[in-house]
């Protein structure tokens, strides 16, 4: 593992690690709100790490819901995350099996869009800068779910403090830092519409992969021309 990589995805991760470092917080608290302790509330956020999954298991949780529909309900909302290792697996393609499995479990939305932009302008995502990203990143969702937890007494009903809203304002802001793809609005329009009718129709949470099906659906029916593979001298701009 080259030291300077590992360094690179340092400096890369940490200001990421900071904008993400609320969710921590707020999932610790709504963990509290909803009966874990801090203890359980830290092992799931260590072994399950993903943040809007582990925010709608929590809340299925207390409400005496069947588990297999908990299980689905996860599913449901983490189903971008199968998208995020088939679009990668290229990119990764020189990684040896343990690596990959490594990589895939802190494959988590900011991971894969700075690894894409990393692909896109050097035509490589090396091992070392990929665990450099993620380390400030995971550390930083533990410590602040800590926090979070051991203070969610104080903090009350997060929802009555408006916390509810960090979630979907940090995924808008992770999502237009494409906006300058070729299809990004189609594709975007598509997924947006397409969330808004699954959510009337069918309900919670299934808009969320509805919604990223009917993006990919347009994204087949209206690809980006074609540019050739990403390499060091061919550099794509990026946001």
């Amino acid at each position: 593992m080259s030291n300077t990589d590992f360094r690179e995805g340092l400096k890369s991760g940490f200001p990421i690690a900071l904008s993400a470092a609320p969710f921590g917080a707020l999932f610790g608290a709504v963990a509290v709100d909803n009966g874990l302790s801090v203890v359980e509330a830290t092992i799931m956020s260590g072994t399950v790490y993903a943040g809007a999954s582990q925010l709608v298991g929590i809340e299925l949780f207390g409400q005496k819901v069947a588990p297999w529909l908990i299980v689905l309900s996860v599913f449901a909302v983490n189903f971008r995350h199968i998208l995020y290792s088939a679009a990668i697996a290229k990119m990764i393609s020189n990684w040896s099996f343990l690596q990959k499995a490594a990589g895939f479990f802190v494959l988590v939305d900011p991971q894969f869009a700075e690894s894409v932009r990393k692909y896109e302008n050097t035509g490589t995502v090396g091992f070392a800068w990929y665990m450099g990203f993620a380390a400030p990143v995971y550390v930083l969702w533990l410590a602040m779910t800590i926090v979070g937890a051991s203070l969610g007494n104080l903090i009350g009903d997060p929802k009555a403090i408006g916390l509810d809203v960090l979630l979907p304002i940090y995924f808008m802001g992770m999502v237009l830092s494409f906006r300058q793809r070729e299809n990004f609005y189609p594709v975007m329009l598509a997924s947006a519409l397409g969330a808004t009718v699954a959510y009337h129709i069918v309900g919670s949470p299934w808009h969320v992969s509805l919604g990223a099906l009917a993006g990919i659906l347009v994204a087949v029916l209206y690809p980006p021309k074609p540019n050739g593979e990403a390499n060091p001298e061919n550099k794509v701009e990026t946001p």
